[in-house]
């Protein structure tokens, strides 16, 4: 693991995740991303809620990402599943005016990369004040249904979106998740978390920098164009 600072003005493209990573885990949205899943599983499968958690974390285990289980074993249709867990209730993200400032001073093109959907990430950037940084989303529809750490997703989204590895930093929650980027030439981030499912992988030489959040991290950039506070 390293942990030196870098020269912002060296990367030309920075690839966030979207959840617990532009916004603080805190906010707990995937909580209720979560509870939506469940009810959906017990809809489909006349489930009560206790059978139905068990098969969500199953196939979440098995597959990477419960849709992807839920497609793959019963044929799910992925975009009613990705409307229906998404329509939760997004205040509890706060607006970050300093988030939108240290973007702002931030060189470089902006990506969002994300096993969510658009939709979900474009309400979450519009509740947070920060859209407009972002030339754009890939998202699960994009990466075909296959969830990070998947190394294809990665792959998909360097030749979309003519990414220049070595030029690029990747920020997320999940330390897994870093994985493929770092071995595409990527410089990597991990937002620093408790959660075991987000430590995992936390401690390998994939991990090359570590932060307690976002704006943390961001703000301790030098040349980032912004006064810390």
């Amino acid at each position: 693991m390293r942990s030196e600072p870098f020269d912002p003005r060296t990367v030309d493209t920075w690839i966030f995740d979207l959840d617990n990573t532009l916004y603080p885990a805190r906010c707990n949205l995937f909580v209720q991303v979560s509870e939506r899943m469940t009810r959906f599983i017990q809809d489909r499968f006349d489930l009560e809620a206790g059978p139905a958690k068990d098969l969500q974390r199953d196939l979440f285990r098995r597959h990477g990402t419960t849709l992807r289980g839920l497609m793959t074993e019963h044929g799910v249709e992925p975009g009613a599943f990705l409307d229906y867990v998404h329509d939760i209730d997004v205040t509890p993200v706060d607006p970050s005016p300093r988030l939108d400032a240290l973007l702002a001073a931030l060189p470089g093109r902006k990506l969002v990369f994300t096993n969510g959907s658009v939709p979900h990430a474009e309400r979450v950037m519009d509740r947070l004040g920060v859209t407009r940084h972002f030339d754009s989303v890939f998202d699960i529809v994009a990466a075909g249904y296959v969830p990070k750490p998947d190394p294809g997703p990665y792959d998909r989204l360097v030749d979309s979106a003519g990414i220049v590895p070595e030029r690029a930093v990747m920020i997320e929650d999940m330390a897994k998740n870093l994985a493929p980027a770092a071995a595409l030439g990527m410089r990597t981030v991990w937002l620093r978390s408790d959660h075991d499912w987000a430590r995992d992988g936390a401690e390998d030489d994939h991990v090359h920098h570590v932060a307690e959040d976002l704006v943390t991290f961001l703000e301790g950039l030098p040349c980032a164009g912004v006064e810390p506070r």
